[in-house]
C-alpha cells in the first residue's frame, strides 16, 4: 500500500503531530508500505527517516496552505490513500479529491471552534460551549465547510471519544464512517530516560534546589499558560514554572509575568529541540497542562511513560488519559486557584506525587503503537481497498 501522509507540524517543531505521524509513518514503513510525508516545518530537508518528507516551509498562512495544496495534489497521484492529519483540511482534502486519489482524515479538534476562537468570533467560549451554541455567519461558514471537508473523506479517525461525538452528534457524520482510535505512544521509556531529578538538571543546566512546575504546548490562547503564571504566584518561592514551547502568545504571556513580579520564576524556553522534552520531563516536579482544549494529548502520554506527576485540566480527551485520582489531578480551566492547590498539593505529597507517577507508567499499555497503528493501517487498506499481506506483527 502506498500512503501519502499530510502533518501541520513536523520535528524538529513541537506538537503533537509532530510525535505522531513520524511514528505512524515508520510503522507503516515497517510493515512494508511505502509512505511519504508532506509537512509544515522548519527544517527545509529533514533528514534521518525511513520515508521521504516534503517539507513547506514557515511563511504567510495563505501561502503555505497554497503550496500543501500543490504538493498534495502533485504526490497524491502516486498513492494509494491519502490520510490527512490536518485541523484546516480544506485545501489538503480538495487537492486529494481532485488527484482522484481517496482520503482518510484524523480528527484531533473541532477545527471551526479552533479558527473561530482564535479569530474572536464566539467570546472565547470553550469548546463544550461552542457545541451547544449557534452563533453568527462566519461561525456558520467555518462549519459548514468542515462539514463538506469532511464528507469528501471515506473514513474520519477521532483519537478520543469526545471528539467521535461532536464529528456524530454534532455534524451529523454516519457513525460507521467516524472510527475511534487513540493517539500512540511510541517515545522514550523511563529505561532510556532513566536519570533522576537532579541528574536531568545538571545535563539541562538547571539548578539543583528550586521546585519546578513544567507545561510543554504550542503558545495559543487556548493552552492556559497565563493561568499557570497566575497560580505560581500563589505558591512558595521556591517554585519556578519551565515553559517549553513558541507561539502567537509568547510575548503577552512574558509581560503577563513580568507584570506579575514573577519574570525570574517563570523561564520561557522557546522551541526546545525534541531530543531534550524528555530530560525536561524527568527534571521536574510536576507536569501541568491547562489547556481548555485537548483531543487527545501525545504530551500527556510522554509525560506518563515517563513518570512525572501530572496536574491536568478536565476537560474533551484529558480524562481519557488522566483520572483524577487515580493517576493525577484534574482541575477546572481558567482556574488559578484550582491550579495552584492541586499543584501545590503534589508538590506537599512526595509519596501522593510517586503513586500517581507509576500508576500512569502502568495505564500506557491501551496507547502501545501495536494497539493503534495496527488499526489504523487496518483503516488505511479498508479506504485504499488494498488488503493487507498478514496480520499486523510489530511491536511496540
Amino acid at each position: 500500500m502506498r500512503v501519502l501522509i499530510t502533518s501541520p507540524v513536523f520535528p524538529p517543531d513541537l506538537g503533537g503531530p509532530a510525535v505522531y505521524v513520524p511514528s505512524c509513518a515508520r510503522f507503516l514503513v515497517e510493515r512494508g508500505h511505502h509512505v511519504r510525508v508532506v509537512a509544515f516545518c522548519s527544517d527545509p530537508e529533514p533528514k534521518g527517516y525511513p520515508f521521504e518528507v516534503v517539507s513547506i516551509s514557515r511563511g504567510r498562512l495563505a501561502v503555505r496552505y497554497l503550496k500543501a495544496f500543490w504538493l498534495v495534489w502533485k504526490h497524491a497521484r502516486e498513492f494509494d490513500v491519502v490520510y490527512v492529519n490536518e485541523h484546516l483540511a480544506l485545501l489538503h482534502v480538495l487537492a486529494a479529491r481532485l488527484a482522484f486519489r481517496p482520503v482518510m482524515i484524523r480528527m484531533m479538534v473541532d477545527g471551526a471552534w479552533e479558527i473561530s476562537h482564535r479569530k474572536g468570533w464566539i467570546d472565547g467560549d470553550d469548546i463544550n460551549v461552542f457545541e451547544t451554541k449557534e452563533y453568527g455567519f462566519k461561525v456558520k461558514l467555518v462549519r459548514q465547510l468542515q462539514k463538506w471537508w469532511w464528507g469528501r473523506c471515506t473514513r474520519i479517525i477521532s483519537c478520543s471519544n469526545f471528539l467521535r461525538d461532536i464529528a456524530v452528534g454534532r455534524y451529523g457524520q454516519a457513525g460507521d464512517k467516524v472510527r475511534h482510535i487513540n493517539n500512540a505512544y511510541h517515545g522514550p521509556t523511563v529505561e532510556q530516560f532513566s536519570q533522576t531529578k537532579l541528574q536531568a538538571r545538571a545535563e539541562l543546566g538547571l539548578p539543583p534546589k528550586p521546585r519546578y512546575a513544567l507545561t510543554i504546548c504550542r503558545l495559543m490562547v487556548w493552552k492556559g499558560v497565563d493561568h499557570i503564571v497566575k497560580a505560581l504566584k500563589q505558591l512558595p518561592d521556591d517554585v519556578e514554572l519551565l515553559v517549553a514551547g513558541d507561539g502567537d502568545m509568547l510575548e503577552p504571556w512574558k509581560a503577563e509575568a513580568k507584570a506579575l513580579g514573577l519574570e525570574k520564576r517563570v523561564h520561557f524556553l522557546g522551541n526546545v529541540p525534541y531530543a531534550k522534552i524528555p530530560l525536561y520531563i524527568r527534571a521536574a516536579d510536576v507536569f501541568v497542562l491547562n489547556s481548555e482544549y485537548e483531543g487527545l494529548s501525545h504530551t500527556l502520554l510522554e509525560v506518563s511513560a515517563l513518570g512525572t506527576p501530572i496536574v491536568a485540566t478536565g476537560v474533551c480527551g484529558n480524562p481519557e488519559v488522566v483520572e483524577h485520582e487515580v493517576n493525577g489531578l484534574l482541575v477546572p480551566p481558567k482556574s488559578p486557584k484550582d491550579l495552584a492547590a492541586a499543584i501545590g498539593r503534589l508538590l506537599a505529597d512526595p509519596a501522593l506525587a510517586e503513586r500517581f507517577a507509576k500508576k500512569g507508567m502502568e495505564r500506557m499499555d491501551r496507547f502501545s503503537r501495536t494497539a493503534t497503528f495496527s488499526k489504523v493501517e487496518q483503516a488505511l487498506a479498508e479506504v485504499a481497498k488494498k488488503p493487507l499481506a498478514a496480520p499486523s506483527t510489530a511491536t511496540s
